[in-house]
């Protein structure tokens, strides 16, 4: 027999629909590592291309995972609280709705269940169960009409997971070129861009490969896919930087 993810004891489902709906913030770690990882390994191809100095990958480096970390964080705070928002103002309407149109709104619950299949008096038992409470006749509405479902994302939540993940896989490429840079070993500007670039591979199938939890598919397929999203950017960014060396001379 399968084993399968969690109990269906009366007991073990009755705690686990009592329990908060838990939210997600897994699209912030990923979004924002990926993000982090090949914008900065851009710049560091971007300047091996043109063939710049070491100390031109650290400048531009850091400043790409502060500055674009930062814009990553605050863009996503505010996208999220965008989406706070309007849930709270679908409520209100679907409030006023209720108080001054509540047949209107009967009829729509009643569609709404007359589409599941309900039909005769379980139709009129369902509506008449869904409408006898407010706040359950609202959160029934806002699923089922807007497709908002119980949980609510928080804006500083997912701003903050966004950065985190930023800063840890967008300093990977800058690494050996910081190491170098304090001495701890010698290699030559090729041999720490082709170092940086394996740190960095191994960053994108890291974060590819730890979607496999969250997701059916193959833990190599996501790092695979990851890392032909980051390889194709950096390719990008070494060519532009190759093409355009002589600029910076």
């Amino acid at each position: 027999m399968a084993e399968l993810e969690h109990s269906h004891h009366p007991k073990a489902i009755a705690a686990r629909l009592d329990a908060p709906h838990r939210v997600s913030y897994l699209r912030d770690y990923v979004y924002g590592g990926i993000d982090g990882a090949v914008t900065t390994f851009a710049i560091v191809a971007g300047v091996a291309g043109a063939e710049l100095s070491v100390g031109i990958v650290l400048i531009l480096g850091l400043a790409n995972l502060l500055g674009d970390g930062f814009s990553m964080a605050a863009g996503n705070f505010s996208g999220t609280r965008s989406e706070v928002e309007e849930q709270a103002r679908l409520r209100v309407i679907e409030q006023r709705h209720i108080r001054h149109a509540p047949e209107g709104e009967r009829e729509e619950v009643r569609q709404i269940f007359a589409q599941k299949g309900f039909e005769g008096d379980a139709l009129e038992a369902a509506v008449a169960t869904i409408t006898a409470d407010e706040e359950r006749w609202i959160a029934f509405m806002l699923n089922e009409e807007y497709g908002i479902g119980h949980a609510t994302r928080s804006p500083w939540r997912a701003a903050w997971a966004t950065f985190a993940a930023f800063l840890l896989c967008g300093a990977a490429p800058l690494l050996p070129y910081l190491l170098g840079w304090l001495g701890l070993f010698t290699l030559d500007e090729h041999s720490l861009f082709a170092l940086a670039a394996i740190v960095t591979g191994l960053v994108f199938v890291a974060i590819g490969s730890a979607q496999s939890f969250f997701s059916e598919k193959a833990w190599w397929r996501l790092g695979l896919e990851t890392l032909l999203i980051g390889g194709s950017a950096a390719l990008i960014a070494y060519g532009v930087g190759w093409a355009l060396r002589g600029l910076a001379a």
